[in-house]
């Protein structure tokens, strides 16, 4: 959306992350893709490490309903991104490269995963970004569980949490 409105803000397309393994089962895969595809259905950007598993199947369910994709990949080849990616951005930093990827979104979704996603998760807590989380970690501290990853039980409510958490609205210039 464009322009501005009488509230002072500007609405802009939410940027929403997908993370997760590089390699993931058909369960994952599948959670994963429908994210995608609901993501897309929503309008939103939908970003993500541009490699495989997780993040190839959310991109090919944002282009199966004609939404776009950004991969932040870790290597110097924009080649190396999966199918799906409109916009890659080889970025040469390896995994230095979650930092970025977490300050390019709005909010991030965190399918299954591993050490990688566990960094993307604390790199977006780290700097405020709202983190959702569909079969992913479980952070705890002084033996308490943290309340910081929003948990969802399916696909529909990763995206729906995800998108009123990172809203997508800023201050106008």
């Amino acid at each position: 959306m464009r322009g501005g409105s009488d509230d002072g803000l500007v609405r802009r397309r939410p940027y929403i992350a997908v993370v997760g393994a590089g390699e993931a089962d058909a369960r994952l895969s599948a959670l994963a893709e429908e994210i995608g595809r609901l993501l897309a259905r929503a309008g939103a950007l939908l970003v993500c490490g541009g490699l495989g598993g997780v993040m190839e199947a959310a991109c090919r369910g944002a282009r199966s309903e004609g939404g776009a994709t950004l991969g932040i990949l870790p290597g110097t080849d924009r080649a190396a991104a999966n199918p799906h990616v409109d916009v890659s951005v080889a970025t040469g930093l390896g995994e230095a490269r979650n930092a970025l990827l977490v300050r390019t979104c709005d909010a991030l979704i965190a399918v299954g995963g591993e050490f990688g996603t566990l960094s993307e998760i604390a790199f977006a807590l780290k700097t405020g970004k709202p983190v959702v989380g569909l079969e992913t970690w479980e952070l705890a501290k002084g033996g308490r569980v943290s309340p910081a990853i929003a948990r969802a039980a399916n696909p529909q409510e990763a995206v729906a949490v995800a998108l009123r958490l990172g809203r997508g609205i800023m201050p106008a210039p």
